[in-house]
């Protein structure tokens, strides 16, 4: 099977010209339009300056938005950093000049997370340096946006005008006395938006044992009569957990920070943080916060850990009841690696979170660019996300058949037929015959290519080729068994290859039938491989499941297909593909969910 000189026949496809469709359902919209709502340089600007972050979004009880973020005219952490506020009347498309919640000035003002009351009125919690510190030991003109009291102001025009500064008396925790100042000055932050809880508020943030960021853990603030109480001075809070460290599993490093939080249908608390292994960490809390289990990484439905970098992992909790969770897919331990951002959609099981497999959300062109800090609008039934590269602060519509397709994989098991040019069946692969075509007759793939295939194999030797395509202008796709139970896509463009392979080990040279898929998306460049409906992801074995690629295949046509008659007479297996689906976009991850599962129910296995 696959020897050096296999029996081959050759089969050339006559394609399918592609009829555009003008109503085909939003969620193949990020493959099949001109302009990519996936790509975050099409969303609507909110502000664009020297600094901007964290810009969350409240909807206000006249249906307009109020924006609020942290700002300055330098970089982040540079002196005259501050908070403001904008407004949008069109959901997002068009925004406000900025009012200035406090001033620029030599303290810095951070991290706003904003609060609307039942009433009306808009709270403001963030960082403010009331110590005013600027120095540390010998260091001068230290960077000091973490450092000070937690205040908070509030509006009740819609954020035209501010009250004036109010403090929460944080009680200090171990973490605190055994920071730099010893308690005297606390070091933290907080990322997201409160939530209501109980006919109150609830707040997440993080306190850190040494400048700058180092040894954090999360902690709650509560505030029971924030909905009914107008008078500031007389607002009632409580730290939580009631324990003498906070939220965190030092197993996992003594980077426990950026909590945020949402409440399960039955009561419970669900808080999500980052650290640096890799991994972001949930736990549970069923007693309203007082206690808390030890933060493990969240799996998908199949078990497998959810990767992200040292970066916000944010989560939500929709109207309907569901979740969504954006993070980055990559296990690396850092503060890079935060494009594309990636969608879990989460459902709730037995009193925990089943996260679905990822999808790409949004992604920068140039892969360098960070993205982070989103935060999740929803309103006449349509959802946006804000998100920020610490210079550009934009708002984007998500269409929601990209959404419902995500909150149903956990039961999708229908084939995709979408956008399928080629379909073979076993009994096709064996009998068809050879078509000729020319390049003006065959199909143009201007948004990717979906390879969706079934797989035996009697022998896991490498370098045995299973599918290649060519076009006339010497470009060529091939796919070929790798090392360690994995498969290789080779995409080249004449003179330069691009490889990516799938991990390792999931291929078994067993004689079973497996289901192969490979997208290559040409937005974001980036190649993925789904192998019995498992989205790679590196697992423990590689920081990454998806690789990118830089040649330009946007007009490859697929002129020649070849696949391989499979032999091997040294064993007693029969390999072969078994069947094909050739697509000209790059499927959904749910999709190919879908199409294994058709898969299984039709073999009955």
């Amino acid at each position: 099977m696959f020897q050096n000189i296999p029996t081959r026949i050759l089969f050339c496809f006559k394609l399918l010209v592609l009829i555009c469709l003008i109503n085909f359902g939003s969620i193949n919209l990020a493959h099949s339009q001109l302009v990519d709502w996936r790509n975050a340089a099409n969303g609507h600007s909110i502000y664009s300056h020297g600094y901007c972050d964290q810009p969350y979004v409240v909807v206000l009880h006249d249906g307009s938005w109020l924006c609020c973020f942290t700002t300055s005219a330098g970089h982040e952490g540079s002196k005259g950093q501050h908070i403001v506020a904008c407004r949008s009347i069109d959901q997002g498309r068009n925004w406000s000049d900025t009012i200035r919640i406090e001033q620029p000035k030599k303290e810095s003002a951070s991290w706003a997370m904003p609060y609307l009351t039942d009433y009306g009125r808009v709270y403001v919690f963030y960082t403010y340096n009331g110590d005013k510190i600027h120095g540390l030991k010998k260091q001068k003109n230290i960077r000091e946006d973490l450092l000070g009291w937690y205040c908070f102001k509030y509006s009740d025009d819609g954020g035209e005008s501010w009250s004036e500064q109010h403090r929460v008396d944080v009680p200090n925790k171990l973490v605190d006395l055994n920071n730099d100042w010893a308690g005297e000055v606390q070091i933290f932050w907080g990322i997201g938006k409160p939530i209501d809880f109980n006919g109150g508020m609830m707040l997440a943030f993080t306190k850190i044992g040494q400048y700058m960021l180092e040894y954090s853990e999360g902690w709650l603030l509560q505030c029971t009569n924030i909905n009914t109480e107008q008078d500031a001075s007389k607002l009632k809070w409580n730290l939580l957990p009631e324990t003498d460290s906070g939220i965190k599993n030092p197993a996992y490093g003594v980077i426990n920070s950026e909590h945020n939080l949402f409440q399960l249908e039955d009561g419970t608390l669900y808080c999500m943080n980052r650290t640096v292994s890799g991994y972001p960490l949930e736990s549970y809390s069923t007693d309203g916060g007082k206690t808390w289990t030890l933060p493990q990484p969240p799996t998908y439905e199949n078990g497998i850990k959810i990767k992200t970098p040292r970066a916000c992992p944010r989560i939500w909790k929709c109207k309907n009841g569901k979740y969504l969770f954006w993070y980055h897919n990559n296990g690396g331990w850092n503060f890079g690696t935060r494009n594309p951002a990636w969608l879990s959609g989460g459902i709730e099981r037995d009193g925990k979170i089943v996260w679905s497999q990822p999808e790409i959300l949004l992604y920068e062109d140039n892969p360098s660019i960070r993205m982070s800090y989103p935060d999740l609008i929803e309103q006449d039934g349509k959802y946006w996300i804000t998100e920020t590269n610490k210079t550009d602060a934009r708002c984007h519509l998500i269409p929601n058949d990209f959404l419902n397709a995500l909150w149903s994989q956990l039961e999708v098991d229908e084939v995709t037929t979408d956008h399928l040019v080629v379909e073979l069946s076993e009994e096709d692969i064996s009998t068809v015959s050879p078509v000729e075509t020319t390049s003006e007759e065959a199909n143009t793939f201007e948004d990717g290519f979906t390879i969706d295939f079934s797989l035996v194999l009697a022998t896991l030797k490498p370098g045995q080729v299973i599918f290649t395509a060519n076009d006339e202008e010497g470009r060529s796709v091939e796919l070929k068994t790798a090392d360690f139970g994995a498969i290789e896509i080779a995409l080249s463009g004449g003179e330069q290859t691009d490889t990516w392979h799938s991990d390792p080990g999931l291929i078994k040279a067993t004689g079973l039938e497996h289901s192969v898929s490979v997208t290559v998306d040409h937005g974001p460049r980036i190649i993925q491989f789904i192998i019995n409906g498992t989205v790679n992801n590196g697992r423990n074995i590689r920081a990454f499941g998806w690789g990118r690629y830089s040649i330009d295949l946007k007009d490859f046509q697929f002129d020649t297909i070849e696949l391989p008659r499979l032999a091997d007479e040294s064993v007693n297996i029969k390999g072969e593909v078994t069947n094909l689906r050739l697509y000209n976009r790059s499927l959904m991850n749910t999709e190919i969910i879908g199409n294994h599962r058709a898969l299984i129910t039709n073999s009955g296995s």
